[in-house]
């Protein structure tokens, strides 16, 4: 095979790799922009607002509700922050992490400082959790707040100090 033929078969295989990269990112932004066209301001429940169902998950306030997805490389290390933060599981505000389908396999080696629920897609609608990993803080009343995307493990870690002072104390 000559250069020419070799190079004509190189730029071939390049324009359809191109081809492809190209389609799924617009797959990605026609999904984006449907799924994300009628939000225009915060996602989440508002501040004030009563926390919908604590009861179903056995939560007394003051907590922090994490909602993750079992695909997520920052939900996991999120989770691992966690858990660092809240070992014994008794600090305030309690943590409790909700997965929209099953719980995967990491999270049950946890030492029981953070509270897992699986199945919770229903929760993820009534709390609006668009993202993950998204919080929910609910104060010691009952209420609502805030509801903020959290991405990374610091900023898990900068939303509880700031919920320091509100609730009296930390995990």
């Amino acid at each position: 095979m000559s250069f020419e033929t070799s190079a004509l078969v190189v730029t071939w295989a390049a324009l359809l790799l191109m081809a492809l990269v190209v389609s799924g990112l617009v797959r990605q932004v026609h999904a984006l922009s449907a799924g994300g066209a009628h939000r225009t301001g915060q996602v989440g429940p508002r501040p004030g607002t009563p926390a919908p169902d604590l009861a179903r998950l056995d939560a007394r306030p003051p907590v922090v509700l994490l909602f993750l997805s079992e695909d997520c490389r920052t939900c996991a290390a999120v989770l691992a922050e966690a858990e660092r933060l809240a070992p014994d599981g008794r600090g305030e505000p309690a943590l409790h992490a909700l997965y929209a389908g099953a719980v995967p396999a990491g999270p049950t080696e946890l030492t029981g400082g953070v509270t897992v629920h699986g199945r919770q897609a229903e929760l993820f609608d009534r709390y609006d959790a668009v993202v993950t990993p998204f919080a929910v803080t609910v104060g010691r009343d009952g209420r609502v707040a805030r509801s903020e995307p959290i991405g990374s493990p610091a900023a898990l870690h900068a939303l509880l100090n700031r919920l320091e002072d509100q609730v009296g104390g930390r995990p």
